[in-house]
């Protein structure tokens, strides 16, 4: 399961993210972050472009 199917399901934090952004940076995947966050292209602009806390608060709209 990616970041935000885990976010979404309540099973782990948003501060989170950081540990799998982590993780990504440390493996070997041919996968954007934002496709391994599980974040479409609207999710990835609205994080890049404004913050966390937006990106958490339209993932939190969505639960």
């Amino acid at each position: 399961m990616t970041f935000k199917e885990k976010y979404l399901a309540g099973e782990i934090e948003f501060e989170l993210i950081d540990d799998y952004i982590e993780e990504w940076n440390n493996s070997t995947t041919p996968d954007t972050l934002a496709k391994f966050l599980g974040l479409n292209e609207e999710e990835e602009d609205l994080w890049i472009e404004e913050s966390d806390e937006a990106l958490k608060e339209f993932l939190d709209s969505n639960k």
